[in-house]
């Protein structure tokens, strides 16, 4: 069979995200947890009448997220995949809901790299592919910046290379 849609399957994709990614998840956990727990640790402590009813839930908070910041990062790097072949690229993302996309060479309009401060710490990077779909872009995170680079330019390549969708 030719090169095309005609070619494109669900199936899994092979590549799991850097293992930096791990780390980097775990940071944005540990972020959004430290500011609403900063902010009622330090409630609790200016304002005695409030001090049980502010310091349990900021502990409580504490606790929840550290714990989320342990399992989830490493759920995720089990469950998030990624591919891409010259007819379209896989993407699966999701713990309690998984999302499966597929991209079409075909139907790729741009092609992005984004890397956040917190993301160029970890040395990580997320590449978007933006499709003519009502479905939205597919984003690929948790990329080392060198493997990020090296897959932008063969999309580019690949794209340019692909004739257009009639469809």
């Amino acid at each position: 069979m030719g090169r095309g849609v005609g070619t494109v399957a669900l199936r899994p994709p092979r590549n799991t995200p850097a293992p930096r990614a791990v780390g980097w998840w775990r940071a944005q956990w540990l972020l959004l947890t430290a500011a609403p727990v900063a902010v009622l640790g330090l409630l609790g402590a200016f304002i005695a009448p409030a001090r049980s009813w502010l310091l349990v839930p900021a502990a409580a908070l504490a606790v929840i997220g550290l714990l989320c910041a342990v399992l989830f990062p490493l759920w995720w790097f089990r469950t998030h995949r990624w591919e891409v072949t010259d007819d379209a690229v896989y993407v699966r993302t999701g713990v309690f809901l998984q999302e499966w996309r597929i991209a079409p060479m075909s139907r790729i309009q741009t092609v992005d790299t984004v890397r956040g401060p917190l993301e160029q710490l970890f040395g990580l990077a997320t590449v978007t592919v933006t499709t003519a779909s009502a479905k939205g872009a597919v984003r690929i995170e948790g990329l080392g910046h060198e493997v990020a680079a090296e897959l932008v330019e063969r999309l580019t390549r690949v794209t340019q290379a692909t004739p257009g969708d009639a469809t």
